[in-house]
């Protein structure tokens, strides 16, 4: 059984189909939850920006947004009657992939769920799939829950 699950999360509709599953299982089984978020300011700078900016403006925003982030989730589990703490990892150093691996293990986790996108093909390749790579490289379980086509719509639209 397992009683410590590990769910990266990112806002999505796609993570939040991942979390939804996460919470029943939880529920189920009686384990707690670990909400993790990782702000990655390298994805949002141009090099057009001066360090000050990007000190003083962006992160403090995407900082804020991971918070939003991980309380919504966690408000979710509570309303669920699952526990769930959250971790905000905001050094922008390394990959994701990477980051799940070491919560996992210091935790530690014993299994990790994450919504995917389910690309293939030639848009897995140019996109990448971080999803993909903690599979190839976690210590412990995972659980993928794929994205569904209205998702995926709503995830465009809102975009």
């Amino acid at each position: 059984m397992y009683k410590k699950i590990l769910v990266p999360i990112d806002g999505s509709p796609t993570s939040r189909l991942g979390l939804g599953e996460a919470i029943k299982l939880a529920a189920v089984m009686g384990a707690q939850l670990r909400l993790l978020h990782f702000v990655d300011p390298f994805a949002y700078v141009g090099g057009f920006e001066s360090p000050a900016v990007f000190i003083a403006d962006l992160l403090p925003l995407l900082r804020e947004g991971g918070q939003t982030i991980l309380k919504e989730g966690q408000a979710l589990a509570a309303s669920k009657g699952v526990q769930a703490e959250t971790v905000l990892v905001d050094d922008g150093v390394g990959r994701l992939s990477d980051l799940v691996v070491s919560q996992a293990l210091g935790w530690p986790a014993d299994l990790i769920v994450i919504g995917t996108h389910g690309r293939r093909g030639v848009r897995r390749v140019f996109l990448g799939s971080d999803a993909e790579q903690i599979l190839r490289v976690a210590p412990v379980p995972v659980l993928l829950v794929r994205g569904t086509e209205e998702a995926e719509a709503g995830s465009k639209s809102a975009a």
